[in-house]
């Protein structure tokens, strides 16, 4: 609900701070009919949570996006968009300091101490880049929202009964220089169940470059950001399964990410009990002052104001 609640707050605040987004749509496409029984259930679910969703006629999505293939169906969602990231980021670093807030780039944090458990406050120790000196700051509250970070620095403060184990899966991403095609849509191949990851789909950047991915390999280092070439095959051959006039050739590596992760479970939530890992964002027992925001990877963007709102919500109600 976080996504759903995120993305209205999204819209409004690029409306109103004229923030560059587009409601490009989304199609989810099946190729046969067990592919179809999983986008069935994913129609299932986002009912259930009012997210707007339909199925188009095939014929409806030939015309749209001809160079796309679906032989079974197309499942659409037509209020998914794209944002400019930066410009979205560079509000929201304007915005926080101009209430005050101040921002330590280039800085470690060392360590997190609660004092006489969080209810004296915080005593954050950090060490700016260069230097060889700790710095010390004491707040009343502590938000870990350290992403990669977030689960070993949670481990650091919590007894260890209460420790968790991150998963890094790095997402691989490639470009694509051919003008032809082109498609205007958002496109996902249909979701495997356990997957942790929603497929090598299309996505294009706000000038309608298209790029593909990511796809899913885990590692053990979140520093580990090298793109595979190894994986670059298995990426057409999926790609052509809904892009088949794709120019092999001028697809490329680009770049990699790296998603937090608190299970290698599934990646899409369609009903209990599928292994999807949600995110966790709790006021920690025991500890005055503490949220922990844990596993915020894909949509933790979308849902990034509405994640704030439930924060504030917890400390302060």
């Amino acid at each position: 609900m976080l996504c759903v609640k995120g993305k209205q707050m999204m819209y409004d605040l690029c409306e109103r701070e004229n923030i560059p987004y587009r409601k490009a749509k989304k199609w989810i496409l099946a190729q046969n009919a067990q592919q179809h029984e999983e986008l069935r259930k994913t129609y299932d679910f986002a009912k259930s949570i009012d997210v707007p969703i339909r199925f188009i006629p095939l014929s409806e999505a030939h015309a749209r996006e001809p160079d796309v293939q679906a032989k079974e169906a197309v499942l659409e969602s037509p209020t998914t968009g794209i944002i400019d990231s930066h410009a979205y980021m560079s509000y929201l670093e304007s915005d926080f300091q101009s209430r005050g807030g101040d921002i330590a780039c280039h800085t470690s944090v060392v360590t997190v101490e609660p004092i006489d458990f969080g209810r004296g406050g915080w005593r954050v120790r950090t060490r700016s880049s260069g230097s060889a000196e700790n710095d010390t700051i004491t707040a009343d509250t502590l938000i870990n929202s350290a992403g990669l970070a977030a689960v070993p620095l949670s481990n650091s403060i919590l007894p260890p009964l209460r420790h968790l184990t991150p998963y890094y899966a790095k997402g691989s991403y490639y470009s694509y220089s051919a003008p032809y095609p082109k498609p205007q849509t958002l496109i996902y191949p249909a979701p495997t169940t356990g997957a942790a990851g929603l497929g090598t789909h299309l996505t294009m950047d706000m000038a309608g470059q298209i790029r593909f991915g990511p796809d899913v390999e885990w590692v053990d280092d979140p520093n580990d950001l090298t793109v595979n070439e190894s994986r670059l095959p298995a990426a057409l051959d999926e790609i052509e399964t809904y892009l088949p006039s794709i120019r092999r050739e001028k697809v490329k590596l680009d770049y990699s990410g790296i998603r937090p992760k608190l299970g290698k479970g599934s990646a899409v939530a369609r009903c209990k009990g599928d292994g999807f890992s949600d995110f966790v964002i709790r006021k920690e027992a025991g500890f005055t002052g503490f949220v922990n925001l844990l596993g915020i990877e894909s949509p933790g963007l979308t849902s990034s104001l509405a994640i704030g709102d439930m924060v504030q919500d917890l400390l302060y109600k």
